[in-house]
């Protein structure tokens, strides 16, 4: 059973997903300025590391609301 999280969205072409398959974690993230990229990941702290590093707290200083949605968002996974 696959299971999907919907982290963010802004319109179709800035989202991020996260699907739970199995053991495996598959992160895609769209943006209109990358395409899509496409992360697995094998445990949810490797995942959660990865999602510390992509977001940093110092680049949402001006939005912090919007960074606590976001980590919010990829715990519930």
């Amino acid at each position: 059973m696959i299971k999907k999280h919907e982290i963010y969205k802004t319109d179709k072409w800035n989202m991020m997903t996260v699907e739970v398959q199995g053991r495996y974690i598959v992160l895609r993230e769209i943006s209109d300025q990358w395409g899509e990229e496409t992360h697995t990941f094998m445990s949810r702290p490797a995942m959660m590391q990865w999602v510390n590093n992509r977001f940093n707290k110092e680049s949402y200083k001006d939005n912090e609301e919007e960074y606590k949605n976001i980590i919010a968002a990829f715990k519930q996974v």
